[in-house]
C-alpha cells in the first residue's frame, strides 16, 4: 500500500472503516483500529499514517495510550487536544471493560482473583498508589478507594484514613493493594511495617486485614498467600 495516499484515495475496502464493517474489527490492525478512532488525520497525512506516527512513539505500540500522558499526545503533529483526550478516554475504557469482566469473580479468599481485578488499575502507575478494598461480612466487594499517591519509592499510608474510609463502607475485611512501578512485587521492609500497623489497628476496630496485595508488571505478591500477615520488620 502507498503510504502516501490519502484515506479518500484509497480503495474502500481498504479504508478502516469500511475494513471494519465488512469484516469485523478483529480483523484491523492496531493502527487501522486508531484510525477509526481519530476518523481525520492532516492535510499532509492520512488517519491511518497518523495512527502509525502515534504507535511509533516511544516504541510502546498500544501502550502509548496508557503511557503517554495527554500533554505528551498534543505534541504529535496531527494529534491536538480533542485527539489527545479521545485517546486517553480509550485507555480508560479499556482499562474499566477488563476490570468489570473480573468483577464477580473477586473472592476475598482468592488473593489471585482481587489481585486479577485490580491489575490493569495499577500496573502501569508511574507512582506507587495505595488502593483499600472492602468486604461485607459474606465477603462480597462493597467498593474500593485510593487512600494515597506516594512518589516511586514510597507511598505515604495513614491507618487513620484507611479506616475512616472502612468504616464509611460498613467494611468488614479490608484487603490492601499498592504497585511497585519498578515491576517487581517483591515487598519491602517498609510494606511489611505498614501491613503490622494497619492489621494491629484493625483488630482493634473488629475490621480484618485480610491481605496486602502488591501488583507488580503483570505479576502479584499477596502477603496471604506467603504468610507474611502479622510479620514484622525493624520499628
Amino acid at each position: 500500500m502507498n503510504t502516501h495516499i490519502t484515506m479518500k484515495q484509497m480503495a474502500s475496502s481498504e479504508q478502516p472503516r469500511e475494513k471494519c464493517s465488512r469484516y469485523g474489527a478483529q480483523n484491523l490492525t492496531d493502527a487501522e483500529l486508531l484510525a477509526v478512532i481519530l476518523r481525520v488525520g492532516t492535510k499532509d497525512i492520512s488517519a491511518l499514517q497518523l495512527a502509525q506516527n502515534f504507535l511509533a512513539q516511544k516504541e510502546k505500540g498500544l501502550l502509548n495510550l496508557v503511557y503517554m500522558t495527554q500533554e505528551e499526545m498534543e505534541k504529535i503533529s496531527g494529534i491536538g487536544k480533542v485527539k489527545a483526550v479521545q485517546l486517553k478516554c480509550i485507555a480508560e475504557l479499556a482499562r474499566r471493560i477488563a476490570q468489570t469482566s473480573r468483577e464477580k469473580e473477586v473472592r476475598l479468599n482468592d488473593p489471585a482473583s482481587v489481585a486479577a481485578y485490580y491489575m490493569e488499575s495499577l500496573r502501569h502507575e508511574s507512582r506507587e498508589k495505595l488502593l483499600l478494598a472492602m468486604f461485607d461480612a459474606k465477603s462480597n466487594l462493597l467498593g474500593d478507594a485510593v487512600i494515597s499517591i506516594g512518589t516511586v519509592t514510597n507511598s505515604l499510608v495513614s491507618p487513620r484514613e484507611i479506616f475512616l474510609k472502612a468504616l464509611e463502607y460498613q467494611a468488614v475485611h479490608i484487603v490492601l493493594l499498592h504497585n511497585h512501578p519498578s515491576g517487581d512485587p517483591a515487598p519491602s521492609e517498609a510494606d511489611i511495617r505498614v501491613t503490622s500497623r494497619v492489621m494491629d489497628s484493625g483488630s482493634i476496630l473488629g475490621i480484618a486485614l485480610a491481605d496486602h496485595i502488591i501488583i507488580g508488571d503483570n505479576q502479584y505478591v499477596s502477603f496471604r498467600e506467603n504468610g507474611l500477615l502479622g510479620q514484622r520488620k525493624g520499628t
